[in-house]
């Protein structure tokens, strides 16, 4: 990791000045009385406190990304890592390595697949006691249903969205239907007398359809929907197989006895949420609202304007100053799909000079590469390179069956790996 040398912040930053002495575009910006280089600007009817921009090129802003996301220096632990990205995502497909284990596989020092599966819940045959627990499994509090590993801390924060699933309809992780309504009242007494329990230890052979055109037990889907409202947790996992328990089994009283935070505390950790998990982000308007004390605004060339946490202000202002010639000069190694580095399609295409597609859940026509053909110049700039990553679940049939349509996403389903919460274009992996 690039040791971090103090750059004095200017004293009074003159009205649309960034810190680099480079007019902004904003009239009417004026300094902030007593914070040194705080900006107050009127932008779309309202007032936003926030730090005047830097611009960075965009070899820059990929060296800050990269070290700002644990890249050049590893954390010291698991607990560190989820700490400073705030979440990890979870996927259980495993075809070169499951994407939590190849996330924090380069973010760790001496992490073992699996390591996050024992941080979560301890050994399959010794779970962890529930005072003992630092961290826990469940979605982030958007429509996407993306599971993921949190830290304790955010605890009191997805409530508001499980309330939410329970009273909406869904097939997926909306409210009970009836038939679930009468199996989970049996579901829950069972789990209280019995303890941590899988679908295949209730004794029920009804059947159900969530939607992908698939089958599965009603005992499935209803322990499935509890967990979307928050009624159970996962308890541990046996070769990724969930045991559910009531959440006082799974969490520490104090945490369970949190205070319940407001809805604008709630929406400002959210979009907190998006910065430690990406470091450098575009914020929506409400976002940047809910946040705009805790922000470094920076100008990308040709990029528009994004975001990172005041807070990796030093650690910016430190890559800025490394030579041109080391910015770029890091060692490659397998990354996830939808590893942070590369979440943003977009913005991995300005600062990486990749464009990069994953083409998974996508029917065999659009394909450009099969089965994946990295580094392939694309027609139109042959400097520039394409990585097309697939990751299939199932045979693809032969003949002419390969052209039926896959199958139906139910709305309220977690969305294909690929999509971006907060884009409609799909990702997937490259080396870095």
């Amino acid at each position: 990791m690039v040791r971090a040398r103090p750059r004095p912040w200017p004293q009074r930053a003159g009205p649309g000045v960034n810190a680099r002495g480079a007019g902004s575009g904003r009239r009417g910006s004026r300094t902030a009385g007593k914070t040194p280089g705080l900006v107050l600007s009127r932008d779309s009817r309202f007032l936003v406190g926030v730090w005047p921009a830097l611009k960075l090129t965009p070899a820059e802003a990929r060296c800050f990304v990269h070290c700002a996301l644990l890249l050049a220096q590893p954390a010291p632990d698991l607990a560190a890592a989820l700490a400073h990205l705030g979440y990890v995502q979870i996927d259980p497909i495993n075809v070169c390595g499951r994407m939590h284990d190849l996330i924090l596989r380069n973010r760790v020092v001496a992490y073992r697949e699996g390591d996050l599966m024992r941080h979560l819940h301890g050994e399959p045959a010794a779970p962890l006691a529930a005072a003992a627990r630092t961290a826990f499994e469940h979605h982030l509090p958007s429509q996407q249903n993306i599971l993921v590993a949190f830290p304790i801390e955010a605890w009191p924060h997805p409530h508001a969205a499980n309330r939410a699933r329970a009273g909406r309809a869904g097939t997926w992780s909306g409210r009970l239907d009836a038939r679930q309504r009468r199996l989970a009242e049996r579901i829950l007494g069972e789990i209280t007398a019995r303890g941590p329990l899988c679908s295949d230890d209730i004794d029920d052979d009804q059947r159900d359809h969530p939607g992908w055109g698939t089958s599965a037990s009603l005992a499935k889907t209803t322990l499935r929907k509890l967990f979307f409202h928050g009624r159970v947790l996962i308890a541990r996992r046996i070769n990724q197989r969930r045991y559910y328990d009531l959440p006082e089994r799974v969490l520490p009283a104090a945490t369970l006895a949190a205070p319940k935070p407001t809805a604008r505390e709630s929406t400002r950790w959210f979009a907190t949420l998006k910065l430690r998990q990406r470091r450098l982000a575009s914020l929506k308007r409400d976002e940047l609202r809910a946040i705009d004390d805790l922000v470094q605004p920076i100008a990308i060339e040709d990029c528009g304007q994004h975001y990172c946490l005041s807070s990796d202000r030093l650690l910016l202002l430190s890559s800025i100053e490394i030579p041109g010639s080391k910015q770029g000069n890091f060692p490659p190694r397998p990354s996830a799909p939808l590893d942070p580095l590369i979440y943003d399609r977009r913005l991995t295409a300005r600062l990486c000079n990749l464009d990069y597609t994953w083409e998974v859940y996508t029917p065999p026509a659009p394909w450009r590469n099969f089965p994946s053909t990295p580094h392939e110049p694309t027609p139109d700039n042959p400097d520039r390179t394409r990585v097309s990553c697939l990751r299939l679940s199932r045979t693809l049939p032969a003949g002419p069956r390969s052209r039926r349509p896959a199958p139906r996403r139910p709305p309220d389903s977690p969305a294909p790996a690929g999509r971006a919460p907060d884009q409609k274009t799909t990702m997937g992996s490259r080396p870095h």
